[in-house]
């Protein structure tokens, strides 16, 4: 009788075999769809919910390793299993490539599919915190950082490339030779 009494009452949510609904941070699913709710200005949960799921997952295709378990780990059970049921491509797309995929797979417009992931990645920032955020967006093509809601501080890598090879080299002291003539 005493160990019915102790399996029925409640277990610490410390405790991995109790995981309660909410994210570690204190939001369930249910709040994080009144966040991308209000963020994105919706008629209603459902379609809240609609984009949660198809930008969680797409999100699930792009990133890897710890910052994808990481990510997971800081989001509702509901949408942490729709993040994690992807398999992740081998060559991730750029921000701007994500869109037009996800614009593709839900037959929305790019500019209506830009607006949800908006909508969606903000509040998901806010739940993962400003490092994590850093870390996923440095691990993936340019153009994630303003999905996210931040600004986009490095330049491609491509850029990089190219600006480094092309310039030619600078002489330290180019008037050197004008000295006491």
């Amino acid at each position: 009788m005493t160990l019915r009494t102790e399996t029925t009452t409640p277990v610490s949510p410390a405790t991995p075999a109790a995981r309660p609904a909410p994210a570690p941070g204190g939001v369930s699913y249910t709040d994080l769809l009144e966040r991308v709710r209000y963020e994105g200005a919706y008629p209603t949960r459902e379609r809240a919910e609609e984009s949660v799921r198809a930008v969680l997952a797409a999100l699930g295709r792009q990133l890897v390793g710890d910052e994808r378990v990481e990510l997971a780990a800081r989001l509702p059970v509901e949408a942490a299993l729709t993040f994690t049921a992807q398999v992740p491509v081998t060559t991730p797309l750029t921000g701007w490539e994500f869109v037009k995929d996800l614009a593709r797979r839900t037959g929305g417009s790019p500019a209506t599919t830009r607006w949800d992931v908006g909508a969606v990645l903000a509040p998901v920032a806010r739940l993962a915190g400003p490092e994590l955020v850093d870390r996923v967006v440095d691990q993936l093509p340019s153009g994630y950082a303003l999905l996210f809601g931040k600004a986009e501080l490095r330049p491609s890598r491509s850029a990089t490339r190219t600006t480094r090879t092309a310039r030619a080299p600078r002489t330290a002291r180019p008037f050197a030779d004008r000295g006491a003539a």
